[in-house]
């Protein structure tokens, strides 16, 4: 019987061929009698040759593009390391007869921390605080000219109220925040459980002190936050995004910042990753930065690792996976074909 082989993106090892994360525990995959696992090098754009022969593809940071697919016909699933897939072509896939999974479980909780993190910094004045302690008696004479903002009765607003978006808003529940957030998509039901009052773009923006960007990178999202938006906002609100960087207008936000016109951001994500070194952004004392990577903890990759292999696992044992993206595959021949269970 052939063995389901599953690559393995080659960033998860180091150049020595140690595990670059070693808390992706692949030890359900080598524990499957029908699995077979090999790490392989794609190239910045996945490579078709290197994917012949693979049912399964667990991708970390690398595109999968149209020219990615094999012609061999034989993979199946590409199971995104993550939530977001903006790195891969969705179209591509579905019309290839492939899967496309992300890890939702995985990243629920961490990166609602994250987000918390980037506020609690930013009302607390942690960085400049921290400052002022390493200049000695100097600093601490200038302490109350760096009051921090409390949390009671602020509005935490946010763009969207996803896996992500409804986390951040149970987590703060024990701040006394007053809950608004706009998403198209959202559940009126979650919305009351939750505390949120649903509201337009514009009020989001107008009526947040904390204004947190949760919502995916699509070609709808490309530039929401963009001038006319950060115009709306209050000269004492801050501005969150732990999403994608695109979806935010940077020269647009940099502007705003330069000027004082918000009293600061949070930013996990930038427009360009890495940024060039001169952007104007990385000399902002108002913005706090972190290179696309606050959420990552050993929890947080174990739990995205998990999720990953289970979708792997749902296909090699003729399931539909966990966390799929693009339910349309499921009315693809090529799909159904592989077995009698992958189009129930």
């Amino acid at each position: 019987m052939n063995k389901f082989r599953v690559a393995i993106d080659g960033d998860f090892v180091k150049p020595d061929g140690s595990p670059a994360y070693p808390m992706f525990d692949l030890a359900p995959l080598h524990a499957h009698p029908g699995v077979e696992v090999a790490h392989v090098a794609l190239g910045k754009v996945a490579s078709a040759s290197a994917l012949a022969g693979f049912d399964a593809l667990i991708l970390l940071g690398n595109r999968f593009a149209p020219d990615s697919v094999p012609a061999d016909g034989r993979l199946s699933i590409v199971a995104r390391f993550g939530v977001g897939y903006d790195t891969v072509d969705v179209p591509a896939c579905t019309g290839a007869g492939i899967a496309l999974t992300i890890t939702p479980d995985g990243v629920r909780r961490p990166v609602a921390v994250a987000i918390l993190t980037l506020l609690f910094a930013l009302t607390g004045k942690l960085f400049i605080k921290d400052k002022l302690t390493r200049e000695g008696a100097a600093g601490y004479a200038r302490r109350g000219d760096h009051m921090g903002v409390g949390l009671m009765g602020r509005t935490l607003a946010s763009v969207g109220i996803g896996n992500i978006g409804a986390e951040l808003f149970r987590l703060a529940a024990p701040f006394g925040m007053r809950f608004i957030a706009h998403d198209p998509f959202a559940s009126p039901d979650l919305a009351r459980d939750l505390g949120i009052t649903l509201v337009d773009l514009e009020t989001v923006f107008r009526e947040g002190d904390f204004v947190s960007v949760s919502c995916p990178l699509t070609p709808q999202t490309h530039h929401l936050v963009n001038a006319a938006r950060l115009a709306l906002m209050k000269p004492t609100a801050y501005l969150i995004n732990t999403a994608r960087g695109p979806i935010v207008d940077q020269a647009a936000l940099t502007k705003v910042l330069q000027e004082g016109r918000i009293a600061g951001a949070g930013l996990d994500v930038q427009e360009q990753e890495p940024p060039d070194i001169d952007d104007p952004l990385l000399r902002l004392d108002n913005v706090i930065l972190a290179p696309h990577a606050l959420c990552w903890t050993d929890q947080c990759f174990a739990g995205i690792g998990a999720s990953a292999v289970r979708s792997v696992l749902d296909v090699a044992d003729g399931h539909i996976p966990r966390g799929l993206v693009n339910r349309a595959v499921l009315e693809h021949a090529r799909w159904q074909g592989r077995s009698p269970a992958m189009g129930a």
